[in-house]
């Protein structure tokens, strides 16, 4: 609309000199309006664009929540200790901070907090840490030994190897400061044979970073 209103009020303007017979020649008539136009659409592009940047760094929902409020804690359905209990891992193996959801011979959701103190990042690598994906493999298998070491499926108290994994595919990085979500489902279970098939996914922001197919074998220790 100011840029209408400018370009209109220098028309007039020139319309009215030149009905007046001013001893002003018509290039300088016209020169006039085109530095006018000029003016007035810079005028207009610089306070829009000001607006638009005061409008991308203020949010337009104010929330009077302070960040460190807003998002709830996991739960705790498995605490590290009652983890140890059941996985035989120790430092510096032990990929699983804590359970977040059990369902009793069906799945498990577990998280490990990727830390920067995790002792695979000095060589993994120095100038930008990322987990390596056979620790997020093994991470998940842990998730899944969880599932198939509680008495629901087969007794705990045993160990359990990999019998195989098949696709298993990263889709994005995970580094220092991720939580890594792992969910492990029992897809086939051979009780005779203590062979379990299982799906995994893990994920870091609601983002599928790891997926795959995992078959493994529990044993007396």
């Amino acid at each position: 609309m100011a840029v209408s209103q400018s370009i209109f009020s220098t028309l007039t303007s020139q319309r009215g000199f030149e009905n007046a017979s001013l001893p002003w020649p018509s290039s300088m008539l016209k020169h006039s309006l085109v530095v006018s136009r000029s003016n007035s659409l810079s005028t207009h592009f610089n306070k829009t664009r000001n607006t638009s940047f005061i409008t991308n760094c203020v949010s337009p929902e104010k929330n009077d929540t302070p960040i460190e409020l807003r998002y709830p804690a996991f739960p705790t359905v498995m605490d590290i200790n009652q983890i140890r209990e059941i996985l035989p891992h120790r430092f510096p193996f032990l990929l699983v901070d804590r359970v977040i959801e059990y369902n009793p011979g069906v799945s498990v959701v577990a998280i490990k907090n990727v830390t920067i103190n995790d002792n695979f990042f000095p060589g993994h690598f120095p100038e930008r840490p990322i987990m390596p994906g056979v620790l997020m493999v093994e991470a998940m298998a842990q998730v899944g030994g969880l599932v198939m070491l509680q008495p629901e499926v087969g007794g705990s108290r045993e160990n359990f190897f990999f019998a195989g994994i098949d696709k298993v595919r990263f889709r994005k990085p995970v580094i220092a400061g991720d939580t890594l979500v792992m969910r492990m489902t029992l897809i086939k279970l051979q009780k005779r044979f203590g062979i379990a098939k299982m799906e995994g996914k893990a994920y870091v922001g609601g983002d599928v970073v790891c997926e795959g197919e995992f078959l493994m074998a529990t044993g007396s220790e």
